[in-house]
């Protein structure tokens, strides 16, 4: 390789081959492997960069960040001294990071690797590093090159070395700022990627002012449209909750009004909805005014007991349990009152179904993380849902009851398993419970009950039933996986 890019006869396409090569090898093996030849490798590379034919010159700052990375890796101690070849390395891209008549590719491979340059040698580079992260604050502003630069900051800013980003940060967050509002998605992540980063460890670097600037962006992008950047928006908020807790006296008009739209709406799951739970305990332990734990119950259940606003998926009332619950981990001196609050809910005859399908949800969700074993007359509660005349109550009530059981096995999965032998016409519900056991619980709480589950369901997989038939077969399935190695066997032979 080395005499490839050395020879003076070879030609551009065994160069950039050479440099491919080279580059693929740098990414596949540890820096351990490559430190007694960096002394030959960095001058071949630093005279490819500055190679007139621009396609030599991206494919030599592609490698000259891979070797960035090798002299001085960040995730691993090493021994290595980086210190002789800091300065040809620095000096050959801040030349191509400064040059104006360059092509695209090029501009953006010299931004991403003076990054890498900063984030893993920038404690070596003394007055160079101001001025080098004021050319990244005019590439920022620049169109074409503004997403390069803020993937670039994204890493200098989660640099180890903590580099000193003061000189730009007065002028370079409110650009980034005004990102959020650009009609570019790629921009929109990156850039709040970026501003999570900066959060999390220049927090007595930003005033008031720049996070102001920046939540002033934040509504339109918490939205169902797109719920990967409310996912990013969310998780950047609940950073400024656990850094900056004075910053959210700001958020309780439109974005608050946004987030609470967002958790009824049938689409938050999967990574979005983690993030909104992890911002609502954030958010409730910062003591805010006006965003204490009942007020964000109030706020979060309100539609469901006003009828003011009908939710009309299913899935809306799950969000809201699972917000509820997450408050209720972060503030257990609340837990009591509540569930004794949901559990009148349930009871209370003049309740709609609406309220009963929350109150049911939500005491699932508590009881998943909080034992609940205390409540004396939960489970009678959830037993007389099982006759409502409502389909989803009774689902609810099912889900509810298999929820609870996983916040105090002993309790109460002893107590779900003696009413599915001893109530045949609740069999089907109960078995749904069960199912939500196995799915939920831990496979150390689960083994001690493992022989007693596993001779209940095959009692009942000969049932006239249909319905109760497929349950217990997915029950089945799923337990045979906390035990494979002694069920799988066991399940075979009665196939055969």
């Amino acid at each position: 390789i080395i005499f490839s890019l050395n020879d003076k006869s070879s030609s551009s396409n065994l160069k950039i081959d050479a440099l491919s090569c080279l580059y693929v090898i740098l990414c596949n093996h540890s820096p351990q492997v490559f430190h007694p030849h960096v002394q030959a490798l960095v001058p071949p590379v630093v005279a490819c960069v500055g190679d007139p034919f621009y396609k030599i010159t991206s494919e030599a700052l592609l490698v000259t960040q891979q070797l960035v990375k090798v002299i001085r890796p960040l995730d691993q101690p090493s021994s290595f001294d980086a210190t002789p070849y800091i300065k040809d390395l620095f000096t050959c891209t801040i030349k191509r990071l400064k040059a104006a008549d360059i092509d695209q590719e090029v501009k953006e491979r010299a931004i991403s690797c003076m990054g890498q340059i900063i984030c893993n040698l920038g404690d070596n580079l003394g007055s160079d590093l101001p001025n080098t992260l004021q050319i990244f604050l005019e590439r920022l502003k620049n169109e074409i090159t503004r997403l390069t630069t803020v993937k670039a900051l994204t890493l200098i800013a989660g640099s180890p070395l903590k580099i000193d980003l003061r000189p730009v940060l007065g002028e370079g967050v409110p650009i980034l700022a005004s990102f959020l509002r650009k009609n570019q998605r790629a921009l929109k992540l990156g850039t709040l990627s970026a501003l999570d980063i900066l959060i999390k460890n220049y927090s007595d670097s930003l005033t008031a002012a720049m996070i102001d600037a920046v939540l002033d962006e934040l509504p339109p992008l918490i939205s169902e449209s797109d719920m990967h950047v409310s996912q990013m928006a969310i998780s950047f908020l609940t950073t400024l909750a656990k850094v900056y807790p004075s910053s959210l006296s700001k958020i309780s008009g439109s974005i608050l009004n946004e987030l609470i739209g967002l958790v009824r709406s049938p689409l938050l799951q999967g990574g979005a909805l983690s993030a909104m739970l992890d911002f609502f305990q954030a958010l409730v332990v910062t003591g805010t005014n006006n965003l204490g734990y009942m007020d964000l119950l109030r706020m979060l259940t309100g539609p469901v007991y006003s009828q003011s606003t009908a939710l009309t998926h299913k899935q809306s009332y799950y969000s809201i349990a699972k917000c509820v619950a997450a408050l209720t981990r972060a503030c257990p001196k609340e837990g009591p009152a509540v569930v004794g609050q949901f559990i009148q809910d349930v009871k209370n005859s003049r309740s709609t179904d609406s309220i009963r399908l929350l109150a049911l949800l939500s005491l699932g969700e508590v009881g998943h993380h909080i034992d609940l074993s205390g409540q004396l007359e939960l489970k009678s509660v959830i037993l007389e849902a099982f006759s409502s005349p409502s389909e989803e109550v009774k689902s609810a009530a099912s889900y509810a009851l298999g929820s609870i059981s996983v916040g105090n096995l002993p309790e109460y999965l002893p107590f779900v398993l003696q009413e599915i032998t001893s109530q045949p016409k609740r069999q089907y519900l109960l078995l749904h419970s069960l199912k939500e056991i196995i799915s939920s619980a831990s496979v150390v709480g689960l083994k001690p009950y493992v022989e007693n589950i596993w001779a209940l369901l095959l009692k009942h997989c000969e049932c006239a039933e249909e319905g109760t038939r497929n349950v217990v077969a997915e029950c089945l399935g799923k337990l045979t996986l906390i035990d494979p190695e002694t069920l799988l066997p066991r399940l075979k032979g009665y196939l055969i």
